[in-house]
């Protein structure tokens, strides 16, 4: 037996690859192990640095692995600039979100040890996935990433809605991989192979897989399974209410670093085993991305909750951001990375400003709670203000800059309609965004309501006692901070776009 444990040759582990895993990882036990500790200080505060600091250390890590540009555990990840650029970003992502929870009753609700563990576990399954090269590692990032998720979505316990999203996201959620591992084991079947050159070999070899049912079946599942965590429609229906029931600080975590994730590795998928198909999913995934802009577009409209605005304006920018991975050139690749940095700015702005509101109010994230701002509490008008243009894609903006390098890519790219497309979903976008400014600016404030226990999400639970409730310093200076970085890459663009030139490069089989 002895004998045989010792033929097994184990792959070569690559320690300094691998670093930031290992920070997340060993953080996320740090964390645990702390939040079993009694003294309330160590909970409430301790906890979260602990958090902050192991995300502060993978960032760290990141940055120093920049320039590195190959395959570890026997080819099953990838690290190049575009999986550190992207896990660049679920990490400010995450560390925002530790911030805007600080004060939260999700953490308090749910024991800040595992909160806390589970956000660092979950960003560490996203870095899983987008350096995913193999169909394998896909499937387990993309769990990963999923599980601590669905808890997180119901850590406020004594919030029916919070439930709610949490069970609703587990089940569409369980759906969506259930399909990608049918989709995946199809592509498997085809051709034979797991890895994801060898697939792009495979392809090669045998010409186009149009006539290929069993291929063309797999790709169909697989792009479905992807859709369902990128939220483009239709495959999207579960969005508004996840978003509306979820904790905000988790909100505006899985609105940010979820999509980014989910398109990491649909551009890795798709320009790296998939490639020689090009020809036969892009048109596919044109008409997806118009949907998704349409639906989007206009399913917003009609909402009074400011979170339901945004999981629909998200819906629609998934759209936006699809175009830009259909072009399967460089110039699109870069675009999706600088509007996926864009966006996480901008969201993150809107997302604290709602949750501050919610603390402050009894109106939660009704529309109705932003009435009046612009006279009473400017610093979070503007926050708002700046996001909502951003996202709109106003001029000065970082959403402007990235809506304007997506279009340019369309049309580089033989779908100038795409780009048509993308400049009339923006249009539209306009009445639902300019509705969140002109409550702002241009309304009375509401006759003030005392908070009540239990009336808003963030509001205290019913055991508290009631009365008013400071939004916290915190959440001010997040929303402050975003508005102002949605503004710097709207001014001073060129810095991150060279980053995302720098991501694009991993992939030089493109033009």
């Amino acid at each position: 037996m002895s004998a045989l444990l010792a033929a097994v040759k184990g792959p070569t582990i690559d320690v300094g690859a691998l670093s930031p895993l290992i920070a997340l990882g060993g953080g996320a036990i740090v964390v645990l192990l702390t939040g079993l500790l009694r003294p309330r200080f160590v909970r409430e505060v301790v906890v979260p640095l602990f958090a902050l600091v192991a995300l502060g250390a993978a960032l760290g890590l990141s940055i120093w692995q920049w320039d590195t540009d190959k395959s570890i555990i026997s080819g099953a990840l990838r690290v190049d600039t575009l999986a550190l650029a992207l896990t660049a970003l679920f990490i400010i992502s995450a560390a925002l979100a530790v911030v805007l929870s600080w004060r939260a009753l999700a953490p308090r609700e749910s024991a800040h040890g595992e909160y806390y563990a589970m956000l660092l576990v979950s960003v560490g399954g996203m870095s899983v996935l987008v350096q995913s090269q193999n169909l394998v590692t896909l499937f387990l990032g993309f769990e990963l990433l999923s599980i601590p998720l669905y808890v997180l979505c119901a850590t406020e316990m004594r919030r029916a809605t919070s439930l709610e999203a949490g069970l609703k996201y587990l089940v569409i959620g369980s759906v969506g991989s259930a399909t990608l591992l049918y989709g995946l084991a199809l592509i498997y079947g085809a051709t034979g192979k797991t890895d994801f050159d060898a697939i792009a070999t495979s392809l090669n070899s045998v010409g186009s897989m149009v006539s290929d049912p069993l291929f063309l079946t797999g790709l169909a599942l697989a792009l479905v399974g992807l859709a369902f965590k990128a939220s483009i429609a239709p495959f999207h229906q579960w969005t508004p209410d996840v978003y509306e029931g979820a904790p905000t600080p988790i909100t505006a975590f899985m609105a940010t670093a979820t999509k980014a994730a989910a398109f990491g590795i649909i551009i890795r998928f798709l320009e790296v085993a998939l490639v020689p198909a090009q020809l036969d999913w892009a048109p596919a995934l044109a008409a997806l991305a118009t949907i998704t802009i349409v639906v989007g577009n206009v399913g917003a409209i009609g909402q009074t909750s400011v979170k339901r605005i945004l999981a629909w304006s998200g819906v629609a920018q998934a759209g936006y951001m699809l175009a830009g991975v259909v072009v399967g050139t460089q110039l699109g690749i870069r675009a999706v990375v600088f509007y996926l940095a864009a966006y996480l700015v901008m969201n993150v702005a809107a997302f604290a400003v709602i949750l501050a509101r919610a603390r402050e109010t009894a109106l939660g994230d009704s529309l109705s709670a932003l009435e009046g701002i612009g006279r009473s509490r400017p610093l979070l008008a503007w926050p708002m203000t700046i996001a909502m243009l951003g996202l709109a894609g106003i001029p000065a903006t970082g959403g402007f800059i990235g809506k304007f390098f997506l279009i340019d890519a369309a049309v580089e790219g033989d779908y100038a309609w795409l780009g048509i497309v993308i400049v009339l979903g923006s249009a539209v976008s306009l009445v639902y965004y300019l509705r969140v400014v002109a409550a702002m600016w241009m309304r009375e404030a509401p006759r003030s309501v005392p908070v009540l226990a239990g009336a808003s999400p963030e509001a205290p639970p019913e055991d508290a006692p009631a009365g008013p409730r400071a939004a916290g310093w915190e959440v001010y200076a997040v929303a402050i901070a975003c508005a102002a970085a949605t503004v710097a890459l709207g001014i001073v663009p060129t810095p991150v776009f060279d980053l995302a030139r720098d991501a694009a490069s991993s992939l030089g089989h493109l033009f």
